[in-house]
């Protein structure tokens, strides 16, 4: 099953939403070489854009560390194959944003 190949290890995302998000990393990891974390990341951001609206950022890799600013109800951080992926939506401007720091070492 697709479920046990994800573990998600933060997020405030609605299931709908992180459902969506993971399944679109594992189609990007389908299409896209596992080193290549831009177009990876490209993808995922893109599609979000689409179904969701403008202001998504993703990142995928293994060794990052972030301290953003983000809307609520729509930061994950996940893994899925030994990638993570930090996915959230811009909420600079937002008045429901917080802030928080993550981080991945590989």
């Amino acid at each position: 099953m697709f479920e046990e190949k994800v573990r998600v290890f933060r997020t405030d995302m609605p299931k709908n939403i992180q459902i969506y998000a993971t399944e679109l990393a594992q189609k990007a990891l389908d299409l896209h070489k596992h080193s290549d974390c831009y177009s990876i990341a490209r993808h995922i951001k893109q599609e979000l854009d689409e179904a969701y609206g403008e202001a998504w950022i993703c990142v995928a890799g293994g060794d990052f560390g972030s301290c953003i600013t983000c809307l609520s109800g729509s930061f994950i951080l996940f893994q899925v194959e030994g990638l993570e992926f930090l996915i959230f939506k811009d909420g600079k401007d937002g008045h429901e944003s917080k802030e928080g720091a993550v981080g991945v070492k590989a």
